[in-house]
């Protein structure tokens, strides 16, 4: 065990566990609350190793384990191994734990060995290191290219051959991740499974449906928020999404994309923003994927509005390797089905079950 490397890590611990699943304990809570909902399955009783470690990175956002530095990953690997590899990279602006619940405790069940990237930067400043308008973002790319590649080798070494398959799994912007991936690196990947990822081209993103929905909100204008392509039928959640969600996911998008606005979040023109146009393009989607891809949406996803994943849906038509999957009634997060039994859908099972039996 202490002979295994990951390949380009500055650090890195090994810890051998009697259970590598959230059951126990080596991971944080913190990174994943709010990511699935109480009826998911638990799942426990997965020995093996897992490696916590970091890349060079002169960022210091997250503060996991008390190294004050970015570039963080984990790596599982079971002692009863089905010869495959699930890589994934955080939602949002969370760190390398996050989606612990949703997709390595299932994956590990299942036999799969599981890495995952913080993505390189980490919480509401994660753009603090931005030198260029964008550069956090073309980070979160690299960062989940660089670990796919040593989390394989690293499997290659403990397990004495290289995975037979290897897929791309994330939510939300690790789905974005998935995309873009198999877009750019699809000779690393077998395939991908992604939820409601964020949507980043020149004529649809955030900036394409935030400013509008929160305007409604505060114009008390239902048509603003539903122009922005929002589901009516999601009304009882605006609220709640205006007030932690929409005006602080513009600002932090803002500030790093767009850093010289000076106007509000409800204010905000995307059209008239050259150097956000700019600065997406850096990192923008094409739908031109090389692997095949399983895309989630749901409804009344009321973070990135599903025309935006059918937009995407419309890109990589072309291709013949894109599967979609629209679902009535699912939220952006599984822990609000908690709050709403009767009204939400929970959206990880089906995660869980396009990475189990590929489309």
């Amino acid at each position: 065990m202490t002979e295994v490397r990951v390949p380009g890590a500055e650090h890195q611990e090994l810890a051998e566990l009697d259970d590598l699943t959230t059951a126990g304990g080596h991971t944080d809570p913190d990174d994943y609350l709010g990511t699935t909902h109480a009826g998911l399955p638990a799942q426990s009783d997965v020995p093996g190793v897992q490696i916590d470690g970091y890349f060079p990175s002169d960022s210091h956002t997250n503060t996991h384990h008390g190294w004050n530095h970015d570039a963080q990953f984990v790596i599982r690997l079971p002692e009863q191994w089905n010869g495959g590899l699930v890589v994934s990279g955080a939602p949002g602006v969370r760190a390398q734990y996050s989606n612990d619940k949703a997709i390595s405790d299932y994956v590990l069940s299942l036999g799969y060995a599981y890495a995952a990237t913080d993505k390189g930067n980490t919480g509401l400043e994660f753009y603090g290191n931005s030198r260029r308008p964008g550069d956090a973002i073309v980070e979160w790319n690299e960062r989940m290219t660089e670990l796919t590649r040593s989390a394989g080798e690293t499997v290659t070494q403990y397990y004495g051959r290289p995975a037979d398959e290897v897929i791309a799994a994330g939510v939300s912007n690790g789905g974005y991740l998935v995309r873009w991936q198999l877009e750019n690196h699809p000779e690393l990947y077998t395939r991908g499974v992604e939820l409601e990822g964020t949507l980043w081209t020149a004529d649809l993103n955030p900036f394409s449906a935030l400013p509008s929905a929160i305007r409604g909100y505060e114009q008390q204008s239902p048509e603003l928020i539903t122009a922005a392509g929002f589901d009516p039928g999601s009304d009882f959640l605006w609220e709640y999404h205006y007030t932690i969600y929409w005006t602080l996911t513009q600002q932090i998008y803002t500030r790093e994309l767009d850093p010289s606005y000076q106007g509000s979040e409800a204010a905000y023109d995307y059209s008239q923003r050259p150097e956000a146009h700019e600065a997406i393009q850096r990192f923008a989607l094409t739908g031109k994927i090389g692997k095949p891809l399983h895309s989630i949406h749901g409804t009344y996803d009321c973070l990135l509005p599903i025309p935006q994943s059918d937009r995407y849906a419309e890109l990589a038509a072309s291709t013949g390797l894109h599967t979609y999957q629209r679902v009535e009634a699912g939220n952006h997060l599984d822990g609000l089905v908690d709050a709403y039994p009767d009204r939400l859908v929970p959206l990880v099972p089906l995660l869980q079950q396009a990475i189990r039996t590929p489309s």
